[in-house]
C-alpha cells in the first residue's frame, strides 16, 4: 500500500547507550508530529533486540540492514534469516542497499533472492536501486535502475510488486553530501512507476541520498516520492523528526 513513509538505516553506527539516547529523543516528539507518516529505524543486526524492546507500543517499527537469502534454518554461518529477523521484532528488511552490492558484491539476482526471502518470513523487503555516477554522465540511469528491480520482480513475481518498497539512492549522493535536485529524482520515481505496471498506484516509493532537514520538503513535494531512506541524519533525533515532519501526510 502507498503510504509516506521515513525509513532510518544507522548502518554500522551505534552501542547500547546511543540507542537510549537517540531513542529516548525521538520518542520524546513523535507523538506531536500531526498526521504522521509510517516510520522505521534500522539498525546493526546487534541492537535490534533493544531497539524493538525500547519501541513497542510507539509509532516507530523496526527494520534489518539485511536478510539471508535462504528461508528457515540450515548451515549458513553469518547470516540472519527473515523468520530470526521477524521474532526479533522486525518488520521491515532492506535489501540491495548499494554498499552491499558495491562492498560485498551482491548481485541483481542475489537481492531478488534476499527480497524473496524476507516476503517469506512475513517481512517487507524494502529494495534498493540506483546508479553510479559514471552510470549517470553516461545516461544509464534508467536502464541501471530497470535491470535491478526486474531482477527482484522476477524473483518474487510482479503480483507482489505490492508488498515491497522500493528506494531510490543513487550512490552518488550516499555520504557525499550531494543531492539528486527534486526534479531529478521525481524524473527516476515516475520511471520506476512505469516499471511496476499495475501495482504502480500502490508501491510507496523513497528517496535516499542525503535527505536532511533542509532538502527534506522540496524532495518529498514531488508527486511521486513518498518519503525517504534516510542514513547520517537518522542518527539525531532533532533531524530525524523534522524529516518525519516533512513527510506527514
Amino acid at each position: 500500500m502507498r503510504r509516506n513513509f521515513v525509513a532510518g538505516n544507522w548502518k554500522m553506527h551505534g552501542n547500547r547507550a546511543m540507542v537510549r539516547e537517540l531513542l529516548d529523543g525521538i520518542l520524546a516528539e513523535v507523538d506531536q508530529i500531526e498526521a504522521p507518516p509510517a516510520m522505521a529505524v534500522i539498525p546493526p543486526a546487534i541492537l535490534i533486540p533493544q531497539v524493538a524492546e525500547r519501541v513497542a507500543g510507539s509509532a516507530i517499527e523496526v527494520g534489518a540492514q539485511n536478510v539471508c537469502d535462504q528461508e528457515g534454518e540450515g548451515a549458513f554461518t553469518g547470516e540472519i534469516s527473515g523468520a530470526m529477523l521477524q521474532e526479533a521484532g522486525c518488520r521491515y528488511a532492506l535489501v540491495g542497499h548499494s554498499e552491499r552490492r558495491a562492498l560485498y558484491g551482491e548481485s541483481d539476482a542475489l537481492v531478488g533472492q534476499r527480497a524473496l526471502a524476507a516476503l517469506g518470513a512475513g517481512l517487507t523487503p524494502i529494495v534498493c536501486v540506483g546508479e553510479t555516477l559514471e552510470e549517470r554522465d553516461a545516461d544509464q540511469t534508467e536502464g541501471v535502475v530497470q535491470r535491478q528491480l526486474q531482477a527482484v520482480l522476477a524473483a518474487t513475481g510482479a503480483d507482489r510488486a505490492r508488498d515491497l518498497v522500493i528506494a531510490y539512492e543513487p550512490v552518488w549522493a550516499i555520504g557525499t553530501g550531494r543531492t539528486a535536485t527534486p526534479e531529478q529524482a521525481q524524473a527516476v520515481h515516475a520511471f520506476l512507476r512505469t516499471q511496476l505496471g499495475s501495482a504502480a498506484p500502490d508501491v510507496t516509493i523513497l528517496y535516499g541520498g542525503s535527505v536532511k532537514a533542509d532538502n527534506a520538503d522540496a524532495l518529498f513535494g514531488m508527486d511521486d516520492i513518498d518519503g525517504g531512506l534516510i542514513g547520517g541524519a537518522s542518527l539525531k533525533a532533532d533531524q530525524f523528526l523534522a524529516i518525519c515532519r516533512a513527510a506527514a501526510a
